[in-house]
Formats: structure tokens, C-alpha cells, sequence
């Protein structure tokens, strides 16, 4: 039967789907409250605690950079909360999409779903390159040293003279272990993150503390530095610019719904997660940067690595090694995260009938998206090998502002849509709350250069011929196969 390019899925349908009504194998409910936390606690911290606070301070905002991260933290708040209700309403893989299509509609979902396949493997392959450059430095510091042709790409220039690159070896090789560790199973990978999450937030713990002890309050004056007479460059305005920068940090706590077909009690337990990783996050992130710029002068920490310079001031050698361990375990937590996420968002479009029902086969014996899982390494680790990291980085924040401004609109529709639903959760301020949400993410992306806007345009326009040429035309055939 024809449909339209407005037509929405039911919220029954979405909640069939969590409740097991498929044939054939499915998700194993395999996590509780502190696996999801840690989830998106291994997502959202990674390099952007350990590199952008100190550009933050340095070039905007000075000590108030601690506000820039509140402000960011606020943003993401709001759209957290609007992302608890929604998994708490329909607790189904596929997170963003699968909002957006019982809300907005088909063609809003295509378009959003299509924007995440970008955002989150576009994201995994620049960690994936962040997660070389560490390794790299980590393996010279104990005295070993890979060919440098094989830990850039081609033709990128290396710390030996005359020396290019051929390929990015350990980056593709992260994806391709990460790969094989989701594909054998939810629970299993999902161990392997909780101790990385572990140990990652002992080691910020301690930068914390032993830097909190050589804090001089006078590095925090004057608090917010005058603006140097450019919108963005100190001053109130470079607070603002700020919060743009280190939003790039919060990236990553919504991969916690798209695992909602796999969590125990997924109305309870995915709002928990959510709410609770974005507010240790936000605790850390201000920690550290109050420590950071009380430590250090922040006119000296436009350096890729800020932290050494607090490490340096405390005086304790063997923390640089530590710290660069955990950076290469937040690294790493990061890259299983967004591949996680990917394959279920992957998995919700394809039984919608958008995509082939390859990416819907959950495997037999691993009950994963295992040949779909397989697919999404091949491809990320080819990127990640052969892209440099400012290229493949430069479209991962305006997605995500497109995808959370849409999970805000969704609330404001759901609820007059769906005023008597059951919601487990809901919104305090509704719908005020949620607006202030779209305007905050609006705001941000307007903030993004025009080139990034460009190479949205490309990639949705291909998107929406893939749309036409197949997705509408195959809507909704997964579920009724």
C-alpha cells in the first residue's frame, strides 16, 4: 500500500519492537544502570577533556572557559532530558531515528538516519587516527618506535624528514580488535568498556586532585578577560565561543538509547544512564578545567596537550605516562561506543525497509548485527587509515546539533500528538524546556563555518537520491517480511 513522505511509525510499532514481537534470533537484554552509565561515560570522555580545554582557555574564554563548559553542559542537558523521555516512551535501537519517526515522519527519519551513518563513523575514524597519534608517542616514550610511514596517511609528512606517509597502520587496526569485540557479543564488549571507564576516570581523578593542590587563585584573574576587540576572542562573546568549542566533548552520550533493546528495563534504566553520564561528565569536565587554568597561566596552554603541562608543574614523571595510558583507554572506549551505535541505527532503518535486510540479520550464536557490524569496521577502518584527522572531524559536530535539535522538536510533537502516552519519564518544562533545547543547538551550528554547512548539503542531497531511488519505495518492508 502507497504511503507519503510524512508517514510516521506508531509508537505501538516502536514498542513491538522492543518487546521481542520479530522472528528469528534478537538482542540479548544484557545491561543495567552502570553498563549504560559507563557507556556513555566511555563515549562522551576522550581526547576532548584531555586537548580542547586548554585551546578553549587559551584563544576564547580564558578561566571562564569553566563557564564555556557549563554553558555546553546546560545545552546538552536539555537535549538529554528530551532523549530520557523518549527512551523511556520507545525503548527501541536506533535512538534519534526511530524518534524522529514517530514524530516528524518517514522523510525527516531518512534524513536524520542519514546524517548519524555520517556523524557517527566520520567520528570513529578521527578517534581511531587520535587514538595512532597517542600510541605512537606512548610506544617512543618507552623507547619503541613504528615506521612512520605506516602511522600517517598517504602522503602526509611524519616526524622523520623526507619520510611520507603510506597508511594509518594502528588506526585501522583499533577499528578492525573493536570490530571483532562487538561482533562476539553485547555483554562481552560491554565488560571490556566499564574497566577502561574505570580506570580512565581514576587517572583524571588523580590529575584532579594533585593538581588541585598546586592551584594559585591569582592564575584566575581577572576571571573573564577582557575581549580583544573580536567577537569571540574573550570577554563574554569568547565565553560563548567557548561553549562552541567544547560542546565537541559532550558528543557521544546519546549512543546510550540506541541501546535500548539490550539494556534490563529500558524505561528505567536508559533515562538513568543518559541523565547520569552527562552529569559526571560535566562535574569532570569543570574539574579539571578550574585545575587547569589555576595550575598553569592559560595564555600557556595552546598546546594539544594540557595536561602535561599541569603534570609538569606537579612533578610527577611517572603521571605523564599514566595519563597517556588513559587517554588511549578513553580513546578507546569512544571508538566501541560509536561503533556500537552505529550498527543499531543501521539495524532500525534497515527493518523499516530503508536499507537491505543485511544490516537487520542478528546473528544466531552472538545475537549482534554481526555481518553488519563487520561491514561498518571494513568501512570506518579503511577511512581511518588512509584520512587525515582535521579532514575526517569536520562534520561530526553539525550533525549531531541537526540530530538533537530534531530529538527536541520530537517531544513538543509527541506531546500533543500523544498527550495520555505512558511516559515513565517526562521533561520537566515541557515545552518550554525543549524549545530553549532547539535554539540552543540552532545557535551552535549557526556558529559552524559555511564549508561544513557545503559538505552537509553534498552529503544529504546523495542521501535523499538513495531516499527516492529506494528507501520510499521499500519503506516499511522489513517489518511486514
Amino acid at each position: 500500500m502507497a504511503h507519503s513522505f510524512v508517514t510516521r511509525k506508531t509508537i505501538e510499532d516502536l514498542r513491538d519492537w522492543s518487546d521481542g514481537a520479530t522472528h528469528g534470533p534478537g538482542f540479548t537484554r544484557s545491561l543495567g544502570v552502570v553498563s549504560l552509565t559507563a557507556l556513555g561515560i566511555g563515549a562522551i570522555i576522550g581526547v576532548g577533556i584531555f586537548v580542547l580545554t586548554g585551546a578553549a582557555a587559551a584563544r576564547y574564554a580564558g578561566p571562564a572557559v569553566v563557564l564555556s563548559f557549563a554553558l555546553a553542559g546546560f545545552a546538552c542537558a536539555v537535549v538529554a532530558l528530551c532523549y530520557a523521555e523518549l527512551a523511556a516512551l520507545i525503548p527501541v535501537s536506533g535512538s534519534t531515528y526511530s524518534y524522529v519517526y514517530a514524530s516528524l515522519g518517514e522523510i525527516f527519519a531518512w534524513m536524520i538516519g542519514w546524517d548519524l551513518v555520517l556523524e557517527y563513523a566520520m567520528a570513529a575514524a578521527t578517534v581511531a587516527v587520535g587514538w595512532s597519534g597517542y600510541l605512537v608517542s606512548l610506544l617512543a616514550n618507552i623507547g619503541l618506535r613504528l615506521p612512520p610511514q605506516f602511522t600517517a596517511p598517504p602522503g602526509a609528512a611524519t616526524a622523520v624528514a623526507g619520510v611520507v606517509g603510506l597508511v594509518n597502520v594502528p588506526a585501522a587496526a583499533i577499528v578492525a580488535v573493536i570490530t571483532g569485540l562487538l561482533i562476539l557479543g553485547t555483554r562481552e564488549s560491554s565488560r571490556v568498556n566499564n574497566v577502561m571507564v574505570g580506570f580512565k576516570l581514576a587517572v583524571v581523578l588523580v590529575v584532579i586532585v594533585a593538581g588541585g593542590l598546586h592551584v594559585a587563585p591569582a592564575h584566575w584573574t581577572p576571571f573573564i578577560p577582557p575581549n580583544a576587540g573580536e567577537f569571540g576572542h574573550f570577554g563574554f562573546s569568547g565565553v560563548l565561543r567557548g561553549a562552541a568549542v567544547v560542546f565537541f566533548a559532550y558528543i557521544g552520550f546519546d549512543a546510550v538509547s540506541t541501546a535500548a533493546q539490550e539494556a534490563h528495563e529500558p524505561q528505567r534504566t536508559v533515562p538513568i544512564g543518559l541523565i547520569a553520564s552527562l552529569a559526571i561528565c560535566t562535574v569532570l569536565y569543570i574539574a579539571v578545567a578550574a585545575v587547569l587554568t589555576g595550575v598553569v597561566p592559560y595564555q600557556l596552554l595552546n598546546r594539544p596537550d594540557p595536561i602535561s603541562a599541569v603534570i609538569d608543574v606537579v612533578g610527577l614523571p611517572w603521571l605523564a605516562i599514566a595519563v597517556k595510558i588513559a587517554i588511549i583507554a578513553g580513546l578507546t572506549t569512544v571508538i566501541l561506543v560509536l561503533l556500537f551505535g552505529q550498527a543499531r541505527i543501521l539495524y532500525a532503518m534497515a527493518k523499516d525497509g530503508f536499507l537491505p535486510a543485511f544490516f537487520a540479520r542478528i546473528h544466531p550464536r552472538f545475537h549482534t548485527p554481526a555481518g553488519s557490524q563487520a561491514l561498518i569496521g571494513l568501512a570506518v577502518a579503511v577511512v581511518a587509515g588512509l584520512f587525515p584527522i582535521d579532514l575526517l572531524g569536520e562534520l561530526v559536530s553539525i550533525g549531531t546539533l541537526a540530530a538533537f535539535a530534531l530529538v527536541c522538536m520530537a517531544i513538543i510533537y509527541l506531546r500533543r500528538s500523544h498527550p495520555d502516552a505512558h511516559r515513565p519519564f517526562r521533561v520537566p518544562g515541557s515545552p518550554a524546556l525543549p524549545v530553549v533545547g532547539v535554539f540552543a543547538c540552532l545557535g551552535l551550528m549557526a556558529g559552524l563555518p559555511w564549508q561544513t554547512w557545503a559538505r552537509l548539503v553534498v552529503w544529504l542531497v546523495i542521501g535523499m537520491t538513495l531516499y527516492l531511488t529506494y528507501g520510499h519505495r521499500h519503506a516499511r518492508n522489513g517489518e511486514k517480511s
